[in-house]
């Protein structure tokens, strides 16, 4: 499984990013609109138009979504994204002109690079200009510029993530894609080697083993003692993608379903100190069984979060995957 969201057809994206202030933004942009659903799992989230994709609320398609670093400053980003598909005619009818639906959801970058540095609506208006449906960059880029993971022993001894992406394509035409922007306070595990990627690092430089890594997830429970900045300072964001016709009560199905990669991915995961948002669109060319968009939007995101923290390189003073000689774990 290798591929991208693009190769979902109907689905572009687009980076901005401030390689000095380690933060940036990322749009999948759906000019035409796809329906549209979302599922909020983690419990300090950052997000915008959330309520707009309830099955039971009215509007049924989006324009694209925008995916941010800066916290809840970042959400700004989504401004440009509006104003950039206006000015082309992209967005709800409303007989007077058009209001493009952007949904958006942040992580937090602030401790990483200049914490002044935020996306804002230029940056999101830039991100749209670079969109294309042909490749997509992966590593310290856009949302994924300043992501880190594996905060359980503080931001010292965390590991700089990044943006990932997959896609699958089946016999019958179905096609499924994922982006991700990974920067969760757990782990990053293989699921298919048990193998511990990246994540937190204890003082001789190596990966935590699995049972210290425990420990610190029992201590974060209790409440750390020690003021140890995790709190707030992390999230998982991600869009899933297909070309299958969904109503919006499936394509919210689809959603839920995909956050069964981030699962089988980080440990620990849906934490109080983690935002985790996936969205989930549909470009609506198909009819496809919505389990199996299901299984395999899980499939490609948990890909897509292997790939997020394999192409990331150092940055802010922290090793990545690619470049630390940290031992290994496998449980």
């Amino acid at each position: 499984m290798s591929g991208s969201i693009v190769d979902v057809p109907g689905v572009k994206v687009g980076h901005a990013h401030d390689f000095v202030g380690l933060t940036g933004c990322t749009v999948i942009l759906t000019e035409n609109g796809a329906l549209a659903g979302v599922d909020v799992r983690g419990s300090a989230p950052g997000t915008r138009e959330t309520d707009l994709l309830s099955p039971v609320n009215l509007v049924q398609q989006v324009h694209a979504i925008c995916l941010s670093g800066g916290s809840a400053f970042g959400l700004d980003a989504a401004s440009g994204v509006m104003t950039y598909l206006e000015e082309r005619g992209f967005g709800l009818n409303v007989g007077i002109g058009v209001v493009p639906i952007v949904p958006a959801a942040v992580i937090f970058d602030l401790a990483i690079g200049d914490a002044k540095a935020r996306p804002n609506a230029a940056m999101g208006y830039q991100a749209c200009l670079n969109a294309n449906s042909a490749s997509v960059q992966e590593g310290n880029v856009g949302a994924g510029c300043g992501a880190t993971v594996g905060k359980l022993a503080g931001h010292a001894s965390a590991m700089k993530s990044g943006l990932g992406t997959a896609s699958v394509r089946l016999s019958n035409g179905l096609v499924v894609g994922a982006i991700v922007a990974v920067n969760a306070v757990g782990n990053i595990r293989d699921p298919d080697t048990g193998e511990w990627v990246a994540g937190a690092r204890g003082e001789d430089g190596g990966l935590l083993s699995p049972s210290q890594l425990r420990e610190h997830t029992v201590e974060m429970g209790r409440g750390f003692s020690d003021g140890r900045d995790t709190v707030a300072t992390n999230t998982t964001i991600a869009v899933v993608a297909s070309n299958s016709i969904l109503a919006k009560a499936q394509a919210t199905k689809v959603a839920q379903m995909a956050h069964d990669g981030l699962a089988r991915t980080i440990y620990p995961v849906h934490t109080m100190h983690d935002g985790d948002t996936v969205f989930a669109l549909a470009t609506g060319e198909m009819n496809a069984n919505v389990d199996l968009v299901g299984v395999l939007s899980a499939e490609v995101l948990a890909t897509a979060i292997l790939r997020a923290v394999r192409t990331a390189k150092p940055a802010g003073g922290l090793p990545s995957a690619s470049s630390a000689a940290s031992r290994r774990f496998t449980s």
